[in-house]
């Protein structure tokens, strides 16, 4: 007798390394390319260690910090996302439950009609004439009821590790979701800091224009009154009437643009229209903050593109274990306990009293093709991740040398641009005096105005793109938004 369960145990053990034999390997994740020293600009020998931004610190404009408040409550896709987040819980509550035996508890109510020339038929019938049994165990062998009440439960031991992938799966899933929801969230303060500085831009421009207008004007003053004695012909005054209107026609286009950005705004903070308070300062370069060494890897990996990308990963290898796991018999221990009878007298009895014990092990035959068919998906699918996993790495190293390398070239051209501007502004003051006294003509007088303009303009436009670069910059270096 020992030896043929001797036997049993050996053939069982050789079934299942032949089944192992055919069961495909999950491909191991692969290693990121390693990331390069950064080339940020200068830095001080005694500088600290970066040690990462805030959302409040970094920006301090109170009209924008109620902008991103309202943002958050109002719009559309952040609301969209955080019930992602809800949905993906509840898969990992569901996974974790899974893991548990399932246990119900009921009652079932069935009756039977059979055949006299069935086997039950026949052995009820005959049942019912032995000295053996009371009134009570006798059967109605016209209609038989069955009466059942009690608990079931049943439970999936996860040998082979699927049912633990499966819910290691979820947790990475749930947060990646969560990153996902700060990347979202991050953009939308991104977009939203963008559009604020957009419009505060063209309220400077705007503000150029009508400046250089007003100076414009009493330029066209003195032209008017050289005309009347003879001293400059029709031809100038024309001139300056054009490039009068010129500007006038730009001004009316800026107020066109400011009221789309306002609409645009209003949409991303979900209000209808309204004024958009604001002042009147860019957002400046915190040099403090870049003279500080930055751990690269470190900066990269807070940020939530990059952890999303490497959660998900987690998660794409873990289903690629919970596919393989598949291949492997399924073992089933299954349990019931309660009152059974064919009366409803005597199912309240302790006699009634029954109970079941179940065990199982199917092996997959038919079907692997189909198993196999998802475990390459599951390694496709891992390979995928990691793709996007080393994009988002690679793509945040490259946009944080980016910024630190735009910012410090932006700051020497801020100053470049600062002289030429106060240069054209005293070269306005002496045209006018050379233009009053005979050593200049209107045509150099309109072009030292349009200089100074096109200076100004330029000047802005530089101060703006700097302003963007810093918005960035928040984003590049993982800035936390609590």
């Amino acid at each position: 007798m020992k030896r043929n369960k001797f036997k049993v145990i050996i053939w069982s053990a050789a079934a299942l390394s032949l089944v192992s034999c055919a069961i495909p390997k999950v491909t191991d994740i692969k290693q990121l390319k390693e990331t390069p020293e950064l080339k940020t600009p200068e830095i001080k020998k005694d500088s600290a260690d970066f040690t990462g931004i805030d959302l409040k610190t970094y920006f301090t404009d109170e009209n924008l910090l109620t902008l991103f408040d309202q943002v958050k409550e109002a719009n559309p896709d952040f609301k969209i996302a955080q019930q992602r987040i809800e949905m993906a819980n509840s898969f990992l509550k569901r996974s974790k439950s899974e893991m548990l035996p399932s246990l119900e508890i009921g009652a079932i109510v069935s009756g039977d009609r059979y055949g006299k020339y069935t086997m039950d038929g026949v052995g009820n019938y005959d049942t019912n004439f032995s000295n053996n049994i009371t009134e009570q165990q006798k059967i109605n062998t016209t209609f038989t009821p069955n009466y059942w009440m009690g608990a079931r439960s049943s439970w999936e031991i996860d040998v082979w590790g699927k049912l633990k992938n499966k819910k290691l799966s979820a947790q990475n899933k749930f947060l990646a979701s969560e990153e996902g929801l700060k990347l979202l969230q991050t953009d939308l303060f991104t977009d939203i800091a963008n559009l604020y500085y957009d419009l505060i831009a063209l309220d400077k421009r705007l503000k150029i224009y009508q400046d250089n207008y007003n100076l414009q004007k009493r330029a066209f003053e003195i032209i008017k009154a050289q005309r009347e004695v003879g001293k400059v012909t029709e031809l100038a005054v024309q001139q300056f009437k054009a490039q009068n209107n010129n500007w006038l026609a730009e001004i009316e286009h800026i107020k066109v643009e400011i009221v789309t950005v306002k609409q645009a705004i209003s949409t991303l903070t979900g209000v209808y229209g309204g004024e958009i308070e604001r002042s009147p300062t860019l957002l400046q370069t915190n040099f403090e903050m870049l003279n500080k060494n930055i751990d690269v890897d470190a900066v990269i990996h807070s940020r939530p593109d990059v952890v999303s990308n490497y959660y998900s990963l987690q998660a794409s290898h873990a289903d690629a274990k919970a596919a393989r796991a598949a291949f492997y018999p399924k073992i089933d221990l299954g349990a019931t306990f309660g009152l059974n009878s064919f009366s409803a007298e005597t199912l309240f009895k302790p006699a009634s009293l029954a109970g079941q014990l179940l065990g199982g092990l199917m092996v997959p035959v038919f079907n692997k093709g189909q198993l196999k068919y998802e475990f390459n998906i599951a390694n496709g699918e891992q390979e995928i991740a990691f793709l996007n996993y080393q994009k988002s790495v690679t793509g945040a190293f490259n946009e944080l040398q980016s910024v630190l390398k735009q910012t410090k070239i932006f700051h020497r051209v801020l100053d470049l641009k600062e002289e030429e501007v106060s240069f054209l502004d005293k070269g306005i003051e002496v045209s006018n005096d050379l233009y009053i006294t005979g050593y200049a003509n209107y045509f150099e007088l309109i072009n030292a105005q349009k200089s100074k303009l096109e200076a100004e303009l330029d000047l802005l436009k530089f101060q703006h793109e700097n302003t963007k670069n810093n918005v960035l910059l928040f984003k590049a270096l993982g800035g936390k938004l609590n």
